[in-house]
């Protein structure tokens, strides 16, 4: 195929991806950047939209453009933009809300109602060559920072919200359930920016368990099956000491089981907090008793918005959080649906897609 646009991968239908030329974007307004995608992370959900095909409202009913993760090199701007320039190393942001809603003009922009979300459908993602997005959401890389960790900020971001939202602080307790990426990056965050003394993380694998131990520092524990949510959060509690003060201060679940939200809950000391942002099931039973009884702080975390991703950078910058560690494999563009496949295995931590080459 000659590639004189825009090469891009397509979700067509359920379980079926292919290439497609698409139009090269174009600005629009003047304060529209062009980027040329060079590395492209996939994201848990971009893998549901592959095997189902919906996530909550959000159904594919055409040929969608996946992919959200992503970095890459300025190669055009309009007249109006000063925040990067032709050339630059960049990491996207990858949304674009209105900008004028009350929510956007607190800095609450990922609850903006017009929201374009890249690979939300019906708006096309960045697995693709060429990608526009407004000057505001795209943010320079540091010289210390590669593309491919750049194509992490996403997210590392969403895990430095989810920290922010529980509102750690230094020297408090934490417990987060699921050890794939965006649990490990909640836990480095907790430990190494936030300044949490005890981070412990929970999963049923233990490949993924001894991982967490030795590449951030965190403590561990393995779920055992035949436990009721209950056991497995007192039984925390005792392993690690807790009993004096009855629990963990925070807990943060990223997996979306119920299981292990009912778990997660157990696990909190009175006053505690804990934050959800996992997206499993709709619905889920909560044990309703122990949050009023314990009066218990219960909130969930969605995306990212105003300062995350500026944050995000800096430690990465910074060496707080190092999100190279995640990085399982790199793919050619022309081997993204393999790399697809893979992943919806369970193989591997984070695999990037390099550019169409």
């Amino acid at each position: 195929m000659t590639i004189n646009q825009n090469y891009s991968l397509v979700l067509q239908k359920v379980n079926h991806l292919s290439f497609e030329d698409r139009p090269k974007p174009v600005i629009v307004n003047e304060t529209d950047v062009i980027v040329q995608i060079l590395a492209t992370g996939i994201c848990g959900s971009d893998v549901h939209f592959y095997a189902h095909g919906c996530i909550g409202d959000f159904v594919v009913k055409k040929p969608l453009i996946l992919g959200h993760e992503s970095a890459g090199i300025v190669t055009k701007v309009g007249s109006e933009v000063t925040k990067v320039m032709v050339g630059d190393k960049i990491c996207l942001e990858p949304g674009t809300p209105c900008h004028v809603c009350s929510l956007c003009l607190r800095g609450q922009y990922n609850h903006c109602a017009k929201m374009h979300f890249a690979a939300a459908p019906p708006v096309d993602g960045t697995l693709t060559k060429y990608f526009k997005i407004a000057e505001t959401f795209c943010y320079k890389l540091p010289d210390n920072v590669s593309v491919d960790e750049g194509a992490l900020m996403e997210p590392l971001s969403v895990a430095v919200h989810a920290v922010r939202e529980a509102k750690i602080t230094p020297g408090s307790s934490v417990v987060v359930f699921g050890a794939g990426p965006v649990g490990l990056l909640v836990a480095a965050v907790a430990r190494n920016a936030y300044g949490a003394s005890l981070t412990v993380i929970v999963d049923i694998n233990e490949e993924r368990l001894k991982f967490a131990k030795e590449n951030f520092g965190v403590e561990t524990y393995l779920s055992i099956k035949g436990r009721t949510a209950k056991e497995a959060g007192d039984n925390l509690v005792d392993v690690f000491d807790l009993n004096s003060e009855r629990g963990f201060e925070f807990a943060i679940d990223a997996t979306g089981v119920p299981y292990c939200i009912q778990s997660a809950l157990y696990t909190l000391r009175p006053r505690g907090s804990f934050v959800q942002i996992g997206m499993g099931a709709d619905n889920a039973e909560l044990p309703i008793s122990t949050i009023c009884f314990h009066e218990l702080n219960v909130r969930g975390s969605f995306r990212y918005n105003g300062g995350d991703f500026e944050q995000a950078v800096g430690l990465v910058a910074r060496g707080i959080v190092d999100v190279k560690k995640l990085i399982s494999s790199k793919v050619k563009f022309s081997q993204a649906k393999d790399a697809f496949e893979f992943v919806r295995q369970g193989k591997g931590l984070k695999t990037l897609i390099s550019g169409p080459e």
